[in-house]
């Protein structure tokens, strides 16, 4: 039976995954987040919108970032009672998904529309927390899934 000193604990200390930037890297990735979601205690729905978020930023990293050229991709994460929180570092070229963030594109017909970007659009628009640092070569994307209930200011009735 985990305690509330585990999952303190366990939010204190860092999991840390390093894998290839390959496409068949991003299943090994999308585990590692599942895992911290269900440490944490997220419902399904946070646990989905979290790893579709790492998933969409990975896979850019891989097909964008180091365009199959290889390269390395560090996820850190560390998740307890009030959510998980994950770190995407990647040392391709610097990139902040905030400046490719598309919009939906209403009323254009989707054969009409620009592609890409609508994915980071999903990505930032599923989390509750955001932050890109680009430092020492490296990009550093972090996101944060709050755990259900743990706003400290919850909407008023």
């Amino acid at each position: 039976m985990t305690t509330v000193t585990d999952m303190v604990e366990l939010a204190r200390k860092s999991c840390v995954l390093e894998v290839p930037a390959t496409v068949g890297a991003l299943g090994e990735i999308a585990s590692f987040v599942l895992r911290l979601a269900g440490a944490a205690g997220l419902d399904k729905g946070a646990a989905y919108r979290l790893r579709l978020a790492v998933d969409e930023l990975a896979t850019n990293v891989v097909m964008h970032g180091y365009r199959g050229g290889g390269g390395r991709i560090t996820v850190r994460g560390r998740s307890g009672p009030g959510g998980v929180q994950i770190v995407i570092e990647d040392t391709a070229p610097p990139f902040d998904p905030v400046e490719g963030c598309l919009p939906p594109a209403h009323g254009v017909p989707p054969e009409d529309r620009r592609i890409g970007g609508l994915g980071i659009h999903l990505a930032l628009t599923s989390v509750d927390e955001f932050g890109y640092a680009h430092r020492d070569g490296r990009n550093i994307v972090t996101l944060t899934v709050k755990a259900e209930g743990t706003d400290r200011c919850p909407p008023r009735p």
